[in-house]
C-alpha cells in the first residue's frame, strides 16, 4: 500500500497483491534516483497496479509492504529453453512461498542432478538430457521441497512447457 504520502497515494486505496518476480539490479555508479541499490526495496508495478495506490503523475512512492503466500491454480509449470547441451529451465506458477531457492532434475537414464541458477527463476544444466523423461524436485525459500515425477515426456522440445501435477 502506498504510504507517507499524501499528495500521491489515493486516500482510502487499501492494498494490493501483486506477484514480485525480481529485484531490480542495483547501479553503484550512480548518485541520484538510487532505487534499486541496497538497502532499498523496489518494485516496478504495471500501470494498472500503481493507479490503484496512487495517482499518475507521482511516479516513485513509498510503500508498506509483506510477503503473503502465493495462491496458485494448477501445477507447477517447466518452460524448456537452451539446445541438446544446455537445458534452461523456467519454473514458474509456484505457490506457497512463491521463490525457489533451488532445482533439480532427473532424466530416465541419471541420477538426480542438482541445477545452477541463471537467472531469475530459470536454472541450467549442462548434462545433455534429450530424449529422456524429466522429473524434478523444487525448494522454496521457506524449506518444503517437491519432487514432481515424469513432468515432462521423452520427446519434449525445446521451446515446450509442461505442467507437474502438484504444487506447494
Amino acid at each position: 500500500m502506498c504510504i507517507n504520502d499524501p499528495q500521491w497515494c489515493i486516500r482510502g486505496a487499501g492494498s494490493i497483491t501483486i506477484t514480485a518476480t525480481n529485484w531490480c539490479p542495483p547501479n553503484y555508479q550512480k548518485k541520484t534516483d538510487i532505487w534499486c541499490n541496497p538497502p532499498q526495496k523496489h518494485f516496478d508495478l504495471s500501470m494498472p497496479m500503481f493507479l490503484k495506490i496512487a495517482q499518475y503523475k507521482a511516479g516513485v512512492v513509498p510503500v508498506k509492504f509483506r510477503r503473503v503466500p502465493c495462491q496458485r491454480r494448477g501445477g507447477v509449470k517447466f518452460q524448456f529453453g537452451g539446445n541438446p547441451y544446455f537445458l534452461m529451465v523456467l519454473v514458474f506458477n509456484v505457490g506457497g512461498a512463491g521463490d525457489v531457492t533451488e532445482m533439480q532434475v532427473k532424466g530416465t537414464r541419471t541420477n538426480w542432478i542438482q541445477m545452477k541458477r541463471n537467472w531469475g527463476m530459470n536454472w541450467q544444466t549442462g548434462t545433455v538430457l534429450t530424449g529422456q523423461a524429466l522429473s524434478f524436485r523444487v525448494k522454496t525459500s521457506d524449506g518444503k521441497f517437491l519432487e514432481m515425477d515424469n513432468v515432462a515426456p521423452w520427446n519434449w522440445g525445446f521451446g515446450q512447457t509442461f505442467a507437474a501435477q502438484s504444487n506447494f
